[in-house]
Parts: C-alpha cells; sequence; structure tokens
C-alpha cells in the first residue's frame, strides 16, 4: 500500500454515501487508521521508530484485507481521517466509510447503528492490527451469533478484539476508558444478563513486546533490534 496522495483520496459525497444494497444478512465493520508517518502505531514507534511503526501498520493492514476478503459477510472499511478509492481495500470487496464522531465509543457506536440502518441482522467489529486473527475465526464469530445476542473476543490487553451484535446497544459505547485495561470488564458488566459468546484471548500488535518473538516481522524493525531466527 503506502502513502497517498490526493488523486486517490475521495470526498465523503463519493464513497462515504453511495448507495449499497446487502447481498447478506452479516455485516463485518473494519476500523482502520490512514496510514502515515508518525500518526500510527504511536506506541510502538517509541521502541521502533515512526519508519518502521508505519511499515509494520501497512504490513497489518495488508494482512487484515488477506484475511477479511473470504469472510461470508458484506465487508465495510471505516477509515479515520479519509477514503481512499485505490489502496489496498478493493472497492469490488469493501464498501469503504469514514468514522463518525469525537471519541472511539461514539465511531464504533455511529457506524453500527448506519451498518444495521442498511438492512443487516449481525454485524461484527474488528480494527486492523490483528495480527492473531484468521478467516476463520471471523467465520466462527459470525456462526456464535446465531445462538447468541452477542459475541466478543478479549484481548491480553483488557480490551476487545472484535464485538459482535444483532442490534445497536449505546450503553456498550458510552462510559469507557478506551485505550484503558478496563474496557473488557466494563463491557462485559453492560452484558451480564445478555446473552454471550467469548471467544478465546488473542493479543494485538502495540508495543515492541508484542511484535519481537514474531519472524513476519522481523523484515521491518530497524538493525539495532532484529532478532535471530
Amino acid at each position: 500500500m503506502g502513502l497517498f496522495t490526493k488523486n486517490n483520496v475521495g470526498g465523503d459525497e463519493d464513497l462515504a454515501k453511495d448507495f449499497h444494497f446487502p447481498t447478506s444478512k452479516k455485516a463485518l465493520l473494519i476500523f482502520t487508521r490512514n496510514p502515515e508517518l508518525g500518526k500510527v502505531k504511536t506506541r510502538l514507534a517509541t521502541s521502533v521508530g515512526d519508519e518502521s511503526a508505519l511499515k509494520i501498520y501497512t504490513f497489518l493492514l495488508q494482512h487484515t484485507a488477506e484475511i477479511t476478503a473470504p469472510v461470508d459477510a458484506d465487508k465495510f472499511v471505516f477509515y479515520s481521517e479519509a477514503i481512499h478509492k485505490d489502496d489496498t481495500w478493493s472497492n469490488d470487496v469493501y464498501s469503504k466509510k469514514l468514522q463518525q464522531g469525537d471519541d472511539l465509543g461514539i465511531r464504533m457506536y455511529n457506524a453500527f447503528t448506519e451498518i444495521f440502518s442498511l438492512g443487516y441482522d449481525q454485524a461484527i467489529i474488528i480494527g486492523s492490527d490483528m495480527y492473531d486473527l484468521n478467516s476463520r475465526d471471523l467465520n466462527s464469530a459470525f456462526s456464535a451469533l446465531k445462538d447468541h445476542d452477542y459475541v466478543i473476543g478479549p484481548a491480553e490487553d483488557g480490551g476487545y478484539y472484535l464485538l459482535g451484535m444483532k442490534q445497536p446497544n449505546q450503553a456498550l459505547f458510552s462510559k469507557k476508558e478506551w485505550g484503558k485495561d478496563s474496557v473488557l470488564q466494563a463491557t462485559l458488566e453492560d452484558l451480564k444478563n445478555e446473552s454471550v459468546k467469548k471467544l478465546e484471548e488473542r493479543n494485538d500488535v502495540d508495543f515492541y513486546g508484542d511484535i519481537k518473538d514474531i519472524e513476519a516481522f522481523q523484515e521491518f524493525l530497524p538493525d539495532y533490534l532484529d532478532t535471530d531466527f
């Protein structure tokens, strides 16, 4: 992928409001940051530098596209800053939208609300920094929604890497300290009277320690951090 120019950036009117006809009753929402130097994986960048952090995030975007493309659901990419027409996310596979809201909770709630307004019965949201995730996991999460009202994937850092539901629930996205290790527990407290399927705990990529022992990331690291395999 890489950085983009104005020539392949569409305005909100071009893509965010495109007419959409559902081809499935299931929707997969992918939240992503626009890959810009110094603006992605900032906690990781404190150890590996901005350039390596950008390369790693670009790799994670490509990985996320590869594992989500085969998933049996309509797929939506929600960009953080601007919608790109020509990038890793194929226009033939992904509908492209812009995140709306002042914090992560509001942006996720608005995304779910918009998707359900299109007529979907199930919706699952993920980020774009999960190397420890595959297509089978995502299809299994949708299957879990057949028998449960909610599905959640706990992350090792106390957050979650996946959240699915059958209708919007504003309580899940309010009064949370996003980025803190209390998010998962607070969300589960909101769902204590609901039917919830908990998935296996997984690790996302935020710090050097999350990737230092994974061979796939070694080519993106500065020489002084290289690990021998």
